[in-house]
């Protein structure tokens, strides 16, 4: 079994078949995979956006977010990918 240490040794693959081929006969090195999810870790980019409410519902979300023990930012932004989610599906099935 020939280990890969680098991802310019994974070539473009024709076909489903010729990838299962071809890791039958490769496996990855696991300092590859462990620098390859530290770095997609490192890279997540994330954007400011301002949203403008109405202060009550902020101090319901705010309160909400602390019974769970979450920041209210990041519950919103589990709202809001569980919304886009279901939604993508939604529109998939119709």
């Amino acid at each position: 079994m020939t280990v890969i240490s680098n991802w310019d040794l994974v070539p473009a693959f024709e076909s489903e078949g010729d990838e299962a081929d071809f890791w039958q006969q490769h496996r990855l090195d696991l300092r590859l995979m462990d620098a390859a999810v530290v770095a997609g870790a490192e890279s997540t980019e994330s954007v400011t956006v301002t949203l403008r409410m109405d202060p009550r519902m902020l101090s319901r979300i705010k309160r909400l977010a602390r019974s769970r023990f979450l920041n209210y930012q990041s519950m919103v932004k589990q709202w809001l990918s569980e919304r886009m989610e279901q939604e993508l599906k939604d529109k998939a099935i119709r």
